[in-house]
């Protein structure tokens, strides 16, 4: 298991623990404890708590800055929106796996749909379209599918 995976794995357990789903930690004493350097845990936040995963990171930095995860619970008709207006023009395979997978662990999607959309999405079912417009019409697909699930 590799840092990144350990940093999350603490942060995960520490707010499966917190009562409000909010989570408050100092980026310094974070990468003290885990003996890595503070971007390590910028790196962590940005691509293991992103909005698209259910969360909202708020940060300041400097001497007392802190890191502040708090885990949005939404119906599911507010994430699938959100999902939909946050996709943009592009989205990349690995993009689309990790919002595929929020969808489905959230229960805003049936797993059988991810996976089914998944493979739509792949680079095997878009073989045949330029790799330059790729993300492009692979977003586009997303979008419209999501759009019938709302």
């Amino acid at each position: 298991m590799g840092i990144s995976d350990l940093i999350a794995s603490f942060l995960q357990d520490s707010l499966d623990l917190s009562e409000d789903g909010v989570l408050e930690v100092q980026r310094n004493d974070l990468a003290q404890r885990f003996n890595c350097v503070p971007s390590q845990i910028n790196y962590v936040m940005s691509t293991r708590f992103s909005p698209e995963r259910g969360y909202i990171v708020e940060s300041r930095r400097g001497g007392n800055g802190y890191i502040r995860i708090t885990r949005v619970r939404v119906d599911r008709q507010t994430l699938l929106m959100h999902v939909i207006n946050s996709l943009g023009r592009q989205v990349d395979l690995p993009s689309a796996r990790a919002i595929l997978s929020n969808l489905v662990q959230s229960g805003a999607m049936e797993e059988s749909l991810g996976q089914a959309l998944l493979t739509a999405v792949g680079d095997k079912a878009l073989v045949a379209v330029p790799r330059e417009i790729r993300d492009n019409v692979r977003a586009d697909i997303m979008k419209q599918v999501l759009i019938l699930q709302v």
